[in-house]
């Protein structure tokens, strides 16, 4: 193990207890399985709002966002800017529509309007993206621990699963949203406390780092050509965005299941336009964070040998190929999650560290909690319901919800480690989101935006949409002697062009079928 400090240490096991008992208070509010998912109902917006908030900051973005301003540039802000427009979509039409439709599921809706197949594919759909959300924070939340203590990956993600688990399944979603209200603004100090600390260790202050950052085009938002969408333009990122947060206010039970915990369809949409407002601002300080974290190692360049060399041995997978030709090859996207653990470790105060360290453990659990919950409440209401025991007691509902949040708890852990080694966070949480969420977004808004499409060309539509991303996926695996057939645009466009697929073809089908009938 390092040299982590006790006070440190301290801090964060006082945090993960603080938890726990959390958990423990709200559990006796949690009688029926309506207050364990919906909180009867009793929460302020405000306080909704700042929970969503929190979901939105994961670690993913504590990490993952500081780690690609480092190794590229402003670039992926493109995705918080694209809120608002989402947010307007969400509030006027989105909410109203939930909270009319009284059912905690967000997938209940597509059966009443396509069929049990509709909502069987929207349920795999959501607790696949979970999974990959839960795996990827829980494997960003390990890297950080491992680089201050020297531990084994999987074992803390096995220790800090198990008190997520433990707070989660006691607490129901009260506990999730009053937990995430204190997580949201912990992180935000510990952000602030990062920045700070950069500006008084580099010589010149915000001088030296706006000269750095304007030098080496660290501000840029990315090309904003109009033609090119085969690379991490503005443009792409900003589509890729707007479609990602019409699926996280429209289709995500995380915030679908929060607009029921709301008195009334004013205050979740008050929430809705909360979360945004806080977002876009805070968002931006963790992209600070990287371009001070570029400067900071920009003038004490010595300091990125142990990151470089740690990179290189998790490439080569053992000291017999040349070390120091793979370190001299790597560029800063190489090991960018890397560098904010590394002055972490470093050059954060004893007490302020663990401070810090509990910020980021409060983001990683409060996404995860909800994951687990809402994905619990999915599998209770979409799938045991369903088609398992359809009359089962409210008591006996309960006790699945609360085996179904430590499972799918446990998934998430088994995720986290199978994503050991990845190379940026960020790209694949992105990458796993856009392909699991695209044909779900893509029948959830053809449902809404056209009452004439029918149950056939809804199926005919998803069908194609499910091609069309499974093509966009994986066509890199052709040959090259059919490398005409290959996918080329980026990656991030995967739900937005899965998505319009959909649209289009359940458009088409249906006034096909009506001019066909009217012959």
């Amino acid at each position: 193990m390092n040299n982590f400090p006790l006070i440190d240490l301290g801090i964060i096991v006082i945090y993960l207890i603080a938890m726990v008992l959390v958990g423990v208070y709200f559990s006796k509010k949690n009688t029926s399985s309506e207050a364990y998912t919906k909180a009867a109902g009793t929460i302020p917006s405000w306080a909704i709002g700042i929970s969503l908030y929190a979901t939105f900051l994961s670690s993913n973005t504590f990490l993952g966002v500081p780690g690609k301003a480092y190794g590229t540039n402003w670039n992926a802000f493109a995705f918080s800017l694209s809120m608002p427009l989402a947010a307007f979509i969400a509030a006027k039409y989105f909410v109203p529509f939930y909270r009319k439709h009284t059912t905690v599921s967000a997938y209940t809706n597509l059966e009443n309007r396509f069929g049990t197949w509709a909502r069987s594919y929207a349920v795999i759909c959501f607790l696949l993206t979970q999974v990959a959300r839960m795996g990827s924070i829980f494997f960003g939340i390990s890297l950080t621990l491992q680089a201050l203590t020297g531990l084994d990956m999987s074992l803390i993600m096995l220790v800090t699963g198990i008190c997520i688990v433990i707070y989660t399944i006691l607490g129901g979603i009260e506990a999730v949203i009053w937990t995430e209200v204190f997580q949201g603004i912990l992180l935000t100090v510990g952000a602030l406390i990062v920045i700070g600390t950069l500006v008084y260790n580099i010589p010149g202050g915000t001088h030296t780092i706006m000269d750095i950052g304007l030098r080496d085009d660290k501000f840029s938002l990315g090309s904003f050509s109009l033609t090119d969408f085969s690379t991490s333009t503005f443009w792409v990122i900003l589509l890729y965005g707007f479609f990602m947060n019409l699926t996280n206010f429209g289709m995500d039970q995380n915030y679908v299941q929060r607009y029921h915990t709301a008195p009334n369809a004013k205050e979740a949409a008050k929430s809705v336009w909360l979360c945004t407002w806080l977002y876009i601002p805070i968002s931006l300080l963790f992209f600070v964070i990287g371009v001070c974290l570029y400067a900071y190692y920009d003038v004490n360049p010595d300091l990125l040998s142990t990151i470089k060399e740690q990179t290189a041995m998790e490439r080569i997978g053992s000291g017999d190929a040349n070390l120091a030709a793979i370190m001299g090859s790597l560029t800063p996207a190489d090991y960018g999650d890397k560098v904010l653990p590394h002055y972490m470790v470093n050059h954060i105060p004893t007490g302020i560290l663990g401070l810090i360290v509990s910020a980021i453990l409060a983001a990683a659990m409060s996404t995860i909690s909800s994951g687990m919950n809402a994905s619990a409440t999915v599998f209770t209401e979409d799938i045991y319901k369903r088609y398992i025991n359809p009359n089962v007691s409210d008591k006996g509902n309960l006790r699945v919800l609360l085996i179904g949040t430590g499972v799918f708890g446990a998934i998430g852990m088994f995720a986290g480690i199978a994503m050991i080694g990845v190379q940026s966070i960020l790209d694949v949480w992105w990458t796993l989101s856009g392909i699991f969420a695209g044909g779900m977004l893509g029948l959830f808004l053809l449902g809404i935006t056209n009452k004439k499409v029918g149950n056939s060309d809804a199926m005919l539509a998803t069908i194609f949409g499910i091609v069309v991303i499974l093509w966009m996926t994986f066509s890199y695996l052709l040959p090259e002697e059919y490398g005409f057939l290959r996918n080329m645009l980026h990656a991030n466009m995967i739900i937005v062009v899965g998505t319009i697929a959909i649209l289009l073809v359940g458009n088409i089908s249906q006034r096909l079928r009506r001019a066909t009938s009217n012959k």
